[in-house]
């Protein structure tokens, strides 16, 4: 389980194909920290440390994985954002987000707002996802609040901390990013619904 609270910036330093595999090899300031089969929030996305040195890690992204998520666009020198798993009794400063993307998202436009940017992504209303204003969204991992939310669409708020501390300042138009939307809007939907 994870918050959505950015913890730092990681580089990758090597992609290695294997199979239908990918294994990554990411650098960060808290690689010392880590312990093999522990698992990381990479771009939103739960994987699981299997090799580990002074100063980097390698996880392994499956293909399940790669067909959900930006993971296997992802390419020697980029940036991705790191978020190591809540211990319980820490505080929630985000939201629950539990590392399972649930679709990519594009984003389509990006607004500089004097001192604020507003982002807006689209994706695929196929899936059944939705968000509903003020609630919450994880974009690449990142805890946010829904503003302007549409059928198939829906833009965040991003202050300057999160801008210059996450990958944010790095999007374009167009650029793929993984989704995760709330988990307790989807159980209330699918209770709504009837689970068959």
């Amino acid at each position: 389980m994870f918050t959505g609270i950015i913890e730092t910036i990681g580089e990758i330093t090597d992609l290695q194909r294997e199979g239908e595999n990918l294994h990554i090899k990411v650098k960060s300031s808290i690689t010392n920290e880590l312990k093999i089969d522990q698992s990381v929030a990479h771009n939103g996305v739960c994987l699981t440390v299997v090799e580990k040195d002074a100063n980097q890690y390698v996880v392994t992204a499956i293909k399940e994985t790669l067909d959900k998520t930006n993971i296997g666009l992802l390419e020697k020198g980029d940036q991705i954002n790191l978020e190591r798993a809540m211990k319980l009794g820490d505080r929630l400063d985000g939201h629950m987000v539990q590392g399972h993307v649930d679709q990519k998202g594009t984003c389509i436009h990006i607004e500089e707002m004097g001192g604020s940017w507003l982002f807006t992504f689209s994706y695929d209303d196929s899936y059944g996802n939705v968000t509903i204003e003020k609630g919450s969204i994880t974009v690449n991992g990142v805890s946010l609040t829904v503003v302007n939310s549409k059928k198939n669409e829906f833009s965040v708020a991003i202050i300057p901390f999160t801008f210059e501390h996450t990958g944010f300042n790095t999007f374009k138009l167009g650029t793929e990013v993984n989704l995760e939307f709330d988990v307790i809007g989807k159980y209330l939907k699918v209770l709504s619904q009837g689970y068959f």
